[in-house]
């Protein structure tokens, strides 16, 4: 199959190493395409949730993935975000065609785009970090009460339901909190004379123009793997978002939820020496951090 030419692509917020990613079909969207540039705008791998337990053939193959496009000349940006954020001690990293960083300025067709994972206007991570990790491992759950809802409801013949989604938009707080993000987002970005502010964190794709009496800004969120399988994509001046359809029949890998395959053997099994040798050292540390 001829993969589509992508001048850029951005992905944030696909929390790698919990039962609510969708690494299938995240690997599918990555085997469809042939980007100059890749963004992964932060929560990519899920270090707060981190079970060496748990780390689907699957998730592996993504990473896989990663260091491909890196094999083949393709810079890669990593910015972190909150579930991700043990990687800012290494902010400023440069591997090759691979770099961490904490927030990306970039000129796009004479414009200057602003990408940044977003966790930094959440009042909760700001003052209550516990409740954060906490509501994320219920979300967790929740994403995989989800994913069994929907098995049992397709073999009854019903439609799919996203139960998070339905809670999001039923809560007139989450609807706001949504509104108030964008809004900070984009009004911070007109100050700064930004054309583009590409965010993630919140999971909800979005691309709108923002304007105020100081000038107008297109504000862009890249959305999840988790809940929405959607990236955006810039290409030939034009910023579009991609939204990957599920299969209709989502099976629940009982194998995958249990893996008792070492983390580290299956990047053994899937990678370079140098890729074995950064992952060993990054998750040495994690380990220590997490106490």
């Amino acid at each position: 199959m001829q993969k589509r030419k992508v001048e850029m692509v951005v992905i944030s917020d696909v929390h790698l190493g919990t039962y609510g990613c969708h690494a299938t079909e995240l690997l599918q969207y990555l085997n469809s395409i042939d980007p100059a540039l890749i963004i992964l705008n932060g929560d990519i791998v899920d270090i707060w949730q981190f079970r060496k337990r748990y780390w689907p053939k699957s998730h592996m193959l993504v990473v896989k993935k990663i260091f491909d496009f890196l094999s083949q000349g393709i810079p890669v940006y990593y910015l972190t975000g909150n579930h991700d954020e043990m990687l800012r001690r290494f902010s400023g990293l440069k591997l090759g065609n691979f770099q961490i960083k904490d927030k990306l300025l970039m000129e796009l067709d004479g414009k200057q785009a602003w990408f940044f994972h977003g966790d930094v206007f959440d009042v909760t991570m700001q003052y209550s970090k516990w409740l954060a990790k906490l509501g994320a491992v219920g979300y967790d759950l929740l994403i995989l009460l989800n994913r069994m809802v929907n098995w049992v409801s397709e073999k009854l013949g019903r439609g799919r339901i996203s139960i998070s989604k339905k809670i999001k938009d039923g809560v007139k707080g989450a609807v706001k909190f949504i509104n108030d993000f964008e809004g900070v987002a984009a009004d911070l970005a007109i100050d700064n004379k930004y054309s583009y502010v590409v965010c993630g964190h919140i999971h909800q794709p979005n691309i709108r123009l923002h304007k105020t009496a100081k000038g107008e800004v297109m504000y862009l969120n890249s959305g999840d793997w988790i809940e929405n399988l959607t990236a955006l994509e810039y290409h030939k001046g034009e910023w579009v978002i991609y939204r990957h359809v599920a299969a209709e029949h989502e099976a629940i890998n009982i194998q995958e939820l249990s893996s008792e395959v070492p983390l580290l053997e299956l990047f053994r099994q899937h990678a370079g020496r140098e890729e074995v040798v950064f992952l060993h050292q990054l998750l040495g540390y994690t380990a220590v951090a997490n106490g």
